[in-house]
């Protein structure tokens, strides 16, 4: 076991080995505490085997006890108004996730700690039944995958957002779901159902259609290719789906968005939307690490379109701008996506979902409401 070091927080980060298979390079710097754990790897220089077995980290799921599953949010930049996410962290590990600073407040690094470090929501779908149950609740629509993916690999085993889509199907109670992972259709038969009522739109989010980049962009997210199928599926099933294009990295990604546009329409998508790459806080620096690890020819034209999006800085958190940015690239990405969202009828709203059939999930006695 190697010897562990006590440092006051600044910005440099571990040296270990870089792991592989994951979007982070490091462990960040949590803003929030002032000491963190740095690995000290003198005295294990020489050992090959113990440092591939750290540049292979396992990926850990921790319960999460949160006595509530619906937040709510005041964003003018969002569309929805509550939204769930049953787990914490994500696997995903992609590198420009925006979601990475909410592990800071956990205690943890918004780096690899985001993407190792899991937290498991067990009861979400027994609250998200007693969210639906409250009297004062008056139906609208709730997002699932506001902050991290409802469908990453822990889906496969805990089946959380699977219990909550029967529980919204049951109610009739509409939702959008967004993911870039076609676990989405092992719940075919149950969105089915939603659809028929009109309770539930997906939009899976497409970067790339390039399955390299994609790897090492989002290294445990479902192909480009899976990801069409997924779409595909969706529309024979008569769900209502939509395209995602996010994120926009100008100098990286912005050249495909006619293609993804074309192909996600090929697909049997019914609208589109894209947002601008977001570096908020530690992202900045697991994106600018991966950009020098996986393509240094570009990073630094890459860093610069970023910053000419953003007004000169590496992020913009102002609302208004920071899902689309300013400046004459970002309105230059901004056009060429209507341009081809207009070309592939992807532009118009798709039909809206039907909140008068709610219903109350029944109660676990079986009791029936007398009104």
């Amino acid at each position: 076991m190697y010897a562990c070091i006590l440092i006051r927080m600044s910005t440099e980060h571990s040296q270990s080995p870089v792991p592989r298979s994951r979007g982070a390079a490091s462990q960040p710097a949590n803003r929030f505490l002032e000491i963190y754990q740095k690995a000290d790897l003198e005295q294990v220089a020489e050992d090959r085997e113990y440092l591939a077995q750290l540049g292979r980290p396992p990926t850990v799921y921790l319960p999460d006890e949160s006595q509530s599953i619906v937040t709510e949010n005041n964003s003018p930049d969002i569309t929805f108004r509550y939204s769930v996410n049953p787990y914490r962290g994500c696997a995903h590990g992609c590198s420009y996730c925006y979601a990475r600073p909410t592990h800071e407040y956990l205690g943890m690094s918004a780096g690899l700690d985001f993407e190792t470090k899991i937290m498991v929501k067990h009861r979400a779908a027994e609250l998200f039944s007693d969210w639906l149950a409250r009297p004062s609740w008056k139906p609208e629509l709730i997002a699932f995958s506001g902050v991290t993916d409802c469908y990453q690999p822990a889906e496969r085993d805990f089946q959380l957002t699977r219990g909550c889509m029967q529980v919204a199907a049951e109610c009739r109670q509409p939702v959008a779901i967004v993911t870039k992972n076609a676990l989405v259709t092992r719940d075919l038969e149950i969105l089915a159902e939603m659809a028929r009522h009109r309770c539930v739109r997906v939009a899976v989010s497409i970067t790339t259609l390039d399955a390299g980049l994609a790897r090492k962009l989002e290294p445990r997210t479902s192909t480009p290719a899976a990801r069409l199928s997924a779409l595909s599926k969706l529309q024979e099933a008569g769900v209502s789906t939509l395209v995602m294009v996010a994120p926009v990295i100008p100098g990286l990604n912005d050249c495909e968005i006619p293609a993804i546009l074309q192909a996600a329409k090929d697909a049997g998508a019914e609208g589109a939307a894209f947002t601008l790459l977001r570096l908020p806080w530690a992202v900045k620096e697991v994106f600018f690490q991966w950009l020098d690890r996986y393509v240094p020819d570009q990073a630094e034209k890459v860093r610069s379109f970023v910053r000419s999006t953003r007004g000169g800085r590496d992020s913009d958190a102002r609302f208004g701008h920071r899902m689309r940015g300013s400046g004459a690239l970002a309105e230059q990405i901004a056009n060429t996506f209507r341009v081809f969202a207009r070309r592939y009828q992807l532009d118009s709203n798709p039909a809206p979902l039907d909140f008068a059939g709610f219903r109350p999930p029944r109660s676990a006695s079986g009791q029936l409401s007398l009104f």
